[in-house]
């Protein structure tokens, strides 16, 4: 079975030590970056089915320091399930299957490198947050995640994107875009460039904190979409976190900031009616007691005191990406109408308007014992 882009995926499949003879190898998912397959495995004892995945090396440009990082994740959570006596440790995590070389990955002869993973039965990726419910399952999953690697053995993880959510460096190229206006687009974006100025004094502030050691750098996943856990397809409750290519050193600060500002607004990314954007405070609450229930463990005092702020700070720092690119002429983000960016930057700024309207309140709750 050949995909569009030309790979003979069975005979990529065929290059692990699966357990059984490859039957077919299926495109799968809704995944914009890598090319995802599902394997099918004619066994002993029945059908077994896994996942193929190519690595996109033009996002990724070091897949081989990604792959060691998702190799060393993965082989710790699970150890650390086992030895728990988790009730299906199998489901909890993502497992590589090695390479029949032994290796947990395998290069193609056109370069391209490849992984296998165990699939995960009986559980389903959603796209968009529909009640404080699945609020609470993902942050519960993120939380157990970032719980499960906070005692990860073996140095720093490498940095797959470096700098991702540096926030004074995004602020430094905004203010750079604005001074060159290198499409004289500044005037038509007065009000937006005029609020990102006014919060420049906030944007060092995760980062500061974990230069002088106030904050501590943890192991975190960087994309904590919804899409990104697998609910049980019976109970809902989280079962696994997926798409571990961004996981390295950072805050918990950015993954629960990015949990508020993709899981808190019923409204879209690019929303055009700024009226639908707000940060609805029960979705925040299951936010907050889904993470506390599985991460309250290890938290420090500094790091749930500013849990409220990391939501305020992500979303303004996604708003500044897409008012940036809009300044820079839609050079990163893909887009569909000429203000596309333009629109997305508003509708972040609005939610930053929201949250910071219910600051008081947010700090009050996550400051309750």
């Amino acid at each position: 079975m050949h995909s569009a882009a030309g790979h003979d995926a069975v005979a990529i499949a065929r290059e692990f030590s699966l357990s059984g003879e490859v039957v077919a190898a299926t495109p799968y998912g809704s995944g914009h970056i890598n090319d995802t397959y599902k394997v099918d495995v004619k066994a002993a004892g029945g059908p077994i089915r896994f996942v193929l995945q190519r690595i996109n090396h033009h996002v990724f440009r070091r897949p081989d320091e990604l792959m060691a990082n998702v190799e060393r994740v993965c082989a710790h959570a699970y150890a650390k399930l086992q030895h728990a006596g988790t009730p299906d440790a199998d489901r909890r995590t993502l497992r590589l299957i090695p390479t029949k070389s032994g290796r947990a990955w395998h290069i193609d002869a056109a370069g391209n490198r490849w992984r296998c993973y165990h699939f995960i039965e009986g559980a389903t990726g959603h796209d968009v947050v529909r009640s404080p419910e699945q609020a609470y399952a993902a942050a519960q999953s993120f939380g157990a995640f970032q719980s499960l690697l906070a005692d990860l053995p073996g140095g720093r993880l490498h940095e797959t994107i470096p700098d991702f959510h540096h926030t004074p460096s995004r602020f430094a190229r905004f203010q750079q875009a604005l001074a060159e206006d290198a499409h004289g687009r500044a005037a038509l974006a007065v009000p937006e460039i005029a609020f990102a100025l006014a919060r420049a004094h906030e944007v060092g502030v995760v980062v500061d904190a974990l230069r002088d050691g106030t904050l501590p750098e943890r192991v975190t996943h960087n994309d904590t979409k919804l899409n990104n856990v697998l609910l049980d397809d019976i109970t809902q409750e989280g079962i696994c976190v997926i798409d571990l290519d961004t996981v390295m050193p950072g805050s918990v600060l950015y993954d629960f900031g990015d949990l508020v500002r993709t899981s808190t607004s019923p409204a879209a990314e690019d929303e055009t009616d700024l009226s639908k954007v707000r940060m609805q405070f029960p979705m925040f609450e299951a936010l907050v007691k889904g993470y506390l229930a599985s991460a309250g463990g290890f938290l420090t005092p500094k790091e749930k005191e500013l849990l409220p702020f990391a939501g305020k700070l992500i979303t303004f720092e996604i708003g500044l990406r897409f008012l940036t690119d809009w300044l820079e002429g839609d050079t990163y983000f893909k887009i569909r109408r000429p203000t596309h960016n333009l629109d997305r930057a508003r509708t972040q700024f609005k939610l930053v308007e929201s949250i910071e309207a219910q600051l008081p309140a947010m700090q009050a709750l996550v400051a309750r014992p």
